[in-house]
């Protein structure tokens, strides 16, 4: 094959833990007898709060075929990448395994907010009935160094104080406000999204709200603009060449030496999906300084195929001037990324899945 799937997890194979009835009918089309992938595929999901073989393992059960954890791209995959981090003590936040996903991916000083929160009790305020009966004698001082937002925490308010509290004591919680120290302790983010769709009728706050709330908050009160030092996840470039390095990776452990000329991106959401699909088509030379952990893109194009079973509503329009205030049609993506319109242009719309597999088969014309 010269070509490979990335597919998104939530509205396009699942909804909520219910699995859409294209998805089973589509992985058929993409293994042979033995349940060997007949084209690289990697699973590419904004989802940050599990290990990459607990997602392996729900996707092999929820879809019939073998999946292996080299095919699961996670938001915090990327990661891997920042070794720069690896050794320093750094502060997650976010919900599930936060250690074992965090030494998993090279870290090996974690603090969850959590065990911040008992070594510093009387930073977190605002819950009555979970603030301290004895004022705790302030134990030795220890320091942070870089913030990890691995997705939405379960207790904002307690992430959000504690967060903001190491931020402006330059990783020295407890000690008094520095706002002179600017810039922060860098802060590295996975997963922008705004909202995503479960079983409810209507999508769900999703980490990008939890980050719309911190940014506005450091704003507020220091009159200053939180930085990033990398923001990974759909829609960021970084995430989509990290998974055209795993469909590498995939083409090369089948031995199949016919090059990769286009990755099929296939989701539900215009602002993550197919932004980040048509920005990685879109080389602008800008530079982060952690493209030499990736061989060069290898891929011609990439191609975006939105399905109509998640996030994605056709009857609305993405409108040209993001200061219309209709809620479906205003710019759901990052502060940090700019809006264009033809980023958010797809290049194919289809009903489901099994539609998308069908397209690119037949565009390919690829006779499994």
């Amino acid at each position: 094959p010269s070509f490979g799937f990335l597919f998104d997890i939530d509205g396009v194979l699942v909804r909520g833990k219910t699995p859409i009835p294209a998805a089973r009918t589509a992985f058929r089309k993409l293994v042979n007898s033995q349940g060997q992938f007949l084209v690289p595929v990697v699973f590419v999901t904004n989802a940050g709060n599990c290990l990459r073989q607990k997602k392996a393992d729900q996707l092999s059960h929820l879809l019939g075929v073998p999946i292996s954890q080299d095919q699961v791209m996670m938001s915090h995959s990327p990661l891997r990448m920042f070794k720069r981090y690896h050794e320093k003590c750094v502060l997650v936040s976010g919900q599930g395994p936060l250690l074992d996903i965090a030494q998993d991916l090279g870290f090996c000083q974690p603090i969850t907010i959590d065990t911040l929160r008992e070594k510093r009790p009387l930073l977190d305020a605002v819950d009555h009935d979970r603030r301290p009966n004895v004022l705790h004698s302030q134990e030795q001082l220890f320091s942070l160094s870089t913030v990890v937002l691995f997705g939405e925490p379960v207790r904002w308010e307690t992430s959000l104080q504690l967060i903001i509290d190491v931020l402006l004591t330059s990783g020295y919680p407890g000690n008094p406000y520095e706002q002179e120290n600017y810039p922060h302790i860098p802060v590295l983010a996975c997963n922008m999204d705004l909202m995503w769709v479960a079983e409810a009728q209507s999508p769900r706050f999703g980490h990008g709200t939890f980050m719309v709330c911190l940014e506005n908050i450091y704003k507020k009160i220091t009159g200053k603009e939180l930085k990033y030092e990398v923001l990974m996840g759909k829609p960021s470039r970084l995430t989509y060449q990290y998974a055209e390095h795993l469909i590498r990776a995939q083409a090369l452990q089948r031995s199949w030496e016919q090059p990769i000329h286009t990755l099929y991106a296939v989701g539900d959401n215009l602002m993550t999906d197919v932004y980040g699909a048509n920005l990685l088509s879109q080389d602008d030379g800008t530079g982060l300084g952690w493209e030499h952990e990736l061989a060069a893109a290898a891929a011609a194009r990439c191609r975006s195929v939105l399905v109509c079973t998640g996030v994605y509503n056709p009857h609305t329009e993405v409108p040209l001037d993001t200061r219309d205030s209709v809620t479906e049609t205003v710019f759901h993506g990052h502060r940090d990324f700019r809006f264009d319109p033809g980023l958010v242009e797809p290049d194919h719309i289809v009903p489901d899945v099994d539609a998308a597999v069908d397209l690119v088969f037949q565009l390919e014309n690829f006779a499994p």
